[in-house]
């Protein structure tokens, strides 16, 4: 029997699921929340990848498309929408198999609830029942296997310490970014700016408001001896790099514009007319900050409400699919590229036929790649030939 594909979310791992189940002949539909393909891709547009272009174009892709882009380049996320995946969502193998504006809002078990049927062939053989919100309302649609590519980026984590929000965040959330903020129009970014995060995002954003005359930028780091996630001899250029200006701006000396508070979190937030009032705390007391600007770059995890009602084992820790939290967990060493292919139980769920793919499979963990997500499809296709070849 050809089961049906639904695939959620039409960024690259989405799109090279998409190639992988048109050249098995498997009837598939991506749905994309966004008006075009990649829409997490083009909200980060202007920021360059560490990665070059030959790690973030998968073999399907280059098969579909003979002269992609290739080298040691490493593409902005304009430029991987623009010459990539644009173009492999106008091939004649995805036409008409691509939905936009069209965001998956649930997805259960036709006729069963969540804790109905464990393990058994029964619950297997049930279609899934999608929810969509599609441009024209909503709607419900069923499928055989559901591949969730949703990605990580459109659910930002909180400021405050634990993890929960800090006081007055709720209360102030229009005030507050949490996207990887443009430096185009430096008047957009005028006055102090109070950035809160320790990642590669908040290590972009320090570094490229520092450059702006007429911003200060007031750096908050939950770590009190953060090693910026330095990779020993680490082979990627643009991250070294990245590192290298994190640990100049900390030194205080050739930034005097940019001050990093580390060990510190933030407690609380507060309306103090056009400005927002700050208070940090630190090991040596509260620490007041009055900015212009709030950037919250804490990280992102997946949207765990999508299959809230399926029987999907997420980890305690990480909010990762379980078996996969467990092999990243116990592979050794902490660089992106040293992470070891996984095979297809690895990604398996307790819901039959339900994978989570891409930057979402990771939960919390930060070492995810483009190159990671295509060996994921490739786990899955191989998986799911014998049922095509039958």
């Amino acid at each position: 029997m050809q089961r049906h594909v639904a695939i959620l979310g039409a960024g690259p791992v989405g799109l090279d699921a998409a190639l992988a189940c048109a050249d098995a002949g498997r009837p598939f539909t991506v749905y994309e929340a966004g008006g075009a393909v990649a829409a997490h891709v083009r909200a980060w547009g202007h920021v360059r990848l560490f990665t070059p272009w030959d790690l973030n174009v998968s073999h399907r892709m280059r098969t579909h498309l003979p002269h992609a882009p290739a080298g040691p380049d490493c593409p902005t996320g304009t430029e991987l929408a623009a010459r990539l995946l644009d173009p492999l969502a106008a091939l004649p193998a995805l036409a008409g198999r691509i939905r936009l504006r069209s965001r998956v809002a649930a997805v259960a078990r036709t006729g069963m609830l969540k804790h109905e049927q464990i393990g058994t062939d029964a619950r297997g053989a049930a279609p899934f029942t999608l929810l969509i919100d599609g441009p024209d309302g909503e709607e419900t649609t069923r499928a055989d296997l559901v591949l969730d590519c949703t990605g990580t980026y459109g659910v930002p984590n909180t400021l405050g310490a634990g993890g929960i929000p800090a006081l007055g965040e709720r209360a102030l959330a229009h005030r507050i970014t949490r996207t990887l903020p443009s430096v185009d129009d430096p008047e957009r970014w005028a006055g102090t700016v109070l950035l809160v995060g320790a990642g590669k995002s908040a290590q972009t954003a320090a570094r490229d408001l520092a450059a702006l005359r007429g911003t200060r930028v007031e750096w908050v780091v939950r770590s009190p001896a953060p090693d910026w996630g330095a990779v020993p001899g680490d082979t990627l250029p643009g991250r070294r790099q990245l590192v290298e200006s994190s640990r100049s701006l900390a030194d205080g000396v050739t930034h005097r514009h940019v001050t990093v508070h580390t060990g510190a979190h933030v407690q609380a937030l507060r309306s103090d007319g056009d400005r927002v009032h700050a208070v940090l705390g630190t090991a040596d007391g509260p620490r007041d900050v009055v900015c212009d600007h709030v950037v919250a770059l804490t990280g992102y995890v997946g949207d765990a409400c999508l299959h809230r009602q399926l029987q999907v084992h997420e980890c305690y820790a990480t909010a990762a699919p379980m078996n996969l939290s467990a092999a990243l967990l116990g592979s050794a060493g902490g660089d992106c590229l040293a992470r070891p292919a996984v095979g297809i139980d690895a990604l398996r769920n307790p819901e039959p036929h339900f994978f989570v793919l891409g930057a979402k499979s990771y939960g919390r963990l930060n070492t995810f790649l483009l190159r990671t997500g295509y060996e994921q499809v490739d786990a899955v296709a191989g998986a799911y030939a014998p049922a095509v070849a039958g």
